[in-house]
Parts: structure tokens; sequence; C-alpha cells
């Protein structure tokens, strides 16, 4: 057998075995949709400027075998735009209180100053809602 193709086939073989741990280690090692959100809020509760806006709705999706889901909707304005946005505020609504999420009141905001898009009413240890 000729040295250099063993050569070239072990080169192969190592190359295949890192590549395939590679991809294992990237999927054991992705964030969760959770994982994303809770950074997100994260960001946006320490660097995010504040604006006013309005609480508009609450809604409550599902509640069949899993638990429902809480969205709180909100419009605000950033340099005469007009944004209207949800935020889902499950893992929140135990130190929140629903009964804190008046439609109608003002809130104030916190968004993204270069995606004024990206934006938050509440978050782990700070809340925009009035009330």
């Amino acid at each position: 057998m000729n040295p250099l193709r063993l050569y070239y086939s072990l080169l192969a073989g190592a190359a295949v075995v890192l590549a395939s741990g590679a991809v294992y280690w990237i999927r054991a090692h992705r964030k969760t949709p959770e994982q994303r959100e809770y950074e997100r809020r994260q960001r946006l509760k320490s660097m995010g400027r504040i604006t006013d806006g309005t609480v508009i709705d609450l809604q409550i999706v599902g509640g069949g075998e899993a638990s429902p889901s809480h969205f709180l909707i909100y419009t605000y304005d950033v340099r005469g735009v007009s944004y209207e946005c949800s935020q889902d505020i499950t893992s929140l609504r135990q130190s929140l209180g629903l009964d804190t999420c008046q439609i109608g009141l003002p809130a104030s905001i916190k968004y993204d100053p270069h995606n004024p898009g990206n934006s938050i009413v509440v978050a782990e240890g700070w809340t925009g809602l009035r009330g």
C-alpha cells in the first residue's frame, strides 16, 4: 500500500471526526429560545432608552394541555415613527402581578436606539408599567 495514500486516508478520517465533533458541540451548546429572550431583556434593561407608550391589550393565548401564554401589547413613538409591539410576559407574570397590567394606562418602554422596534415593557428587576 502506498504510504501517501494511507496518510491521506488518515487525514480524511480525522477531518470527519473533527467535523462531527464540532457539529455535536454546537448543537449541545445551542441556546434555547427562553435563554435568548432572557438575554434580550437584560440587554435592553441595561442599555435601552426610555420613551412613553401605552398598554393597549393583554392577551392570554392557549391553555389546553400546556399553561397559557400571556402577551402584553403596547404602542410607542420614536422619532416620529409609531410602533405597536407585543412582549411575552409568561415567565414574568408571577413577579409582575397581572392586576397591574391595566389597559390604556401609560407605560415606560425601553427600546434599542439602533433598532427601535426591539423593545420591552417589563424585565427581571424593572417594570415600565404605571398604575
